[in-house]
């Protein structure tokens, strides 16, 4: 699990020369990380090997307020170089970090115990990413996606999953139904969300290991994904809009099953 590094050290910053601004040059495989809360539980994370921070005065200021000891030397830049690298509308908050990929897991490594969540061809990284966000607050074991139609965990998801990328497994199938019969096999119950299902899932009998399978907004769940769950269910909602983005159902649906699902007695 990730923990803080010990004791205090200031950062040495050296002035960023003979790049190309906060960009340099990149490895192919090579992950973006940008913003406070993402950059620093990435610094955080033993398992995350850091191959270059970019930082303004002020985030190594505060970098060191929080006693981290950098894994990198860290390269002093001003906010507009880092601007310059990911474009204008990207919120750096001053870090820019370049790192390789966490390792993923098998989906056989996974314990047959809690709650997993799955997307069916989820490909916005904005909604990926505050589903990861959700899961890490949830204590989700590991959110399942498939190897097509799945965004890159870099960039805009891993800023919008605010540091969840360093606590939530991201784990990658081939195919999402043999997946999901490969839980079903291990004991995990197997809820679709559908909106216009006719089961509540506040009514359903839940039992952990849970996984929650999400479709794309728009689409939903596809025909054989559907049909391989053991439950479809909605979420009953009051007002007069009867379904959520699908990031905010993956929070509600989270909110409901771990106040209900209780571990499976054999």
């Amino acid at each position: 699990m990730p923990r803080p590094a010990q004791g205090r050290a200031r950062p040495s910053p050296r002035e960023a020369r003979g790049r190309a601004g906060a960009a340099g040059r990149r490895h192919p495989d090579t992950v973006i990380l940008y913003g406070w809360h993402t950059v620093k539980a990435a610094l955080e994370n033993p398992a995350r090997r850091i191959r270059r921070l970019a930082a303004t005065e002020n985030a190594l200021r505060r970098l060191a307020a929080e006693g981290l000891v950098l894994p990198v030397e860290p390269e002093l830049v001003r906010p507009d170089a880092i601007a310059a690298a990911l474009g204008p509308d990207a919120v750096h908050q001053g870090l820019l970090a370049e790192a390789d990929p966490l390792a993923a897991p098998d989906l056989d490594a996974l314990a047959p115990e809690g709650i997993a969540l799955l997307l069916d061809q989820i490909t916005d990284p904005h909604n990926v990413g505050a589903i990861l966000r959700s899961a890490a607050a949830f204590g989700v074991r590991a959110v399942v996606t498939t190897a097509r139609h799945s965004p890159e965990a870099t960039g805009v998801l891993a800023k919008s999953a605010s540091g969840a990328l360093e606590h939530v497994p991201l784990v990658t199938v081939q195919n999402l139904a043999r997946g999901m019969e490969a839980l079903r096999g291990r004991g995990f119950l197997l809820v679709g969300l559908d909106s216009d299902a006719t089961e509540d899932l506040a009514s359903v009998s839940l039992t952990q290991p849970l996984a929650l399978v999400l479709g794309a907004e728009g689409k939903g769940l596809r025909q054989l994904t559907r049909a391989t769950c053991d439950v479809v269910a909605r979420l009953d909602l009051p007002g007069a809009i009867k379904s959520l983005n699908v990031s905010n159902a993956a929070a509600l649906a989270l909110y409901i099953a771990t106040r209900a699902a209780a571990p499976a007695t054999a």
